[in-house]
């Protein structure tokens, strides 16, 4: 899989900790993991409403396959990412609860909390998250427990079918939300390379590339 790591200002500072705890996984999964921000406090200035922009872009254009990302306490960035058709966002506090949201929601993309907890022994939890969503040779939507496949797996589809629903087509919704604040989720240099590098989705690239120029 092509992972993306983002992250709000708040947070920033322990973008280091987090990327760390991702490719040491990663290095183990072979998945390919891009940091498109935030990546020191310095970085283009984020908010999780950004967070839940970038996530988007990404996974419609097809750049990445999984968006991990979260804020403070990981609900901002949760909300943000679920007010887009295109994103099913979880929520993990521990790795169990990363299992479950694998197995029985199979989303895109996962939110932590980067502040709430993030006490001692954070990056040990951290790590035990990302292998329970990256870890090779487990299949994700298998549901949980054995018993509750079946009605999982419908559930989750039936989910996707209403976001789909009661949305506007994607691109059509992309051009309808404040231009600056696409601007902002998309002028990071690593951002902008990991969605020109790897986007299968002109039409998405191209919408970004024209705003910012």
């Amino acid at each position: 899989m092509k992972i993306a790591l983002t992250m709000e200002n708040s947070q920033a500072a322990k973008n280091g900790i987090i990327l760390t705890e991702l490719k040491y996984v990663a290095t183990q999964s072979g998945d390919e993991v891009f940091n498109v921000g935030m990546c020191d406090p310095e970085d283009n200035h984020l908010t999780y409403i950004h967070l839940g922009i970038q996530a988007s872009i990404l996974l419609a254009a097809k750049a990445v396959d999984f968006v991990f990302t979260g804020c403070g306490t990981g609900q901002g960035a949760l909300m943000a990412c679920n007010a887009h058709s295109n994103v099913v966002c979880g929520y993990a506090l521990e790795p169990s609860d990363a299992f479950l949201f694998t197995q029985i929601n199979n989303g895109n993309a996962l939110s932590l909390a980067f502040a709430k907890n993030f006490g001692w022994a954070a990056e040990l939890n951290v790590r035990g998250i990302f292998e329970k969503v990256m870890k090779s040779g487990c299949e994700r939507g298998q549901g949980y427990p054995i018993e509750r496949v079946i009605p999982q797996q419908q559930n989750a589809a039936i989910l996707n079918d209403v976001k789909q629903a009661v949305a506007k087509d994607y691109l059509e919704g992309l051009k309808a939300i404040d231009i600056e604040l696409i601007r902002t989720a998309c002028r990071g240099e690593r951002f902008q390379k990991c969605l020109f590098e790897n986007s299968q989705v002109d039409i998405i690239s191209d919408f970004v590339r024209s705003i910012l120029n």
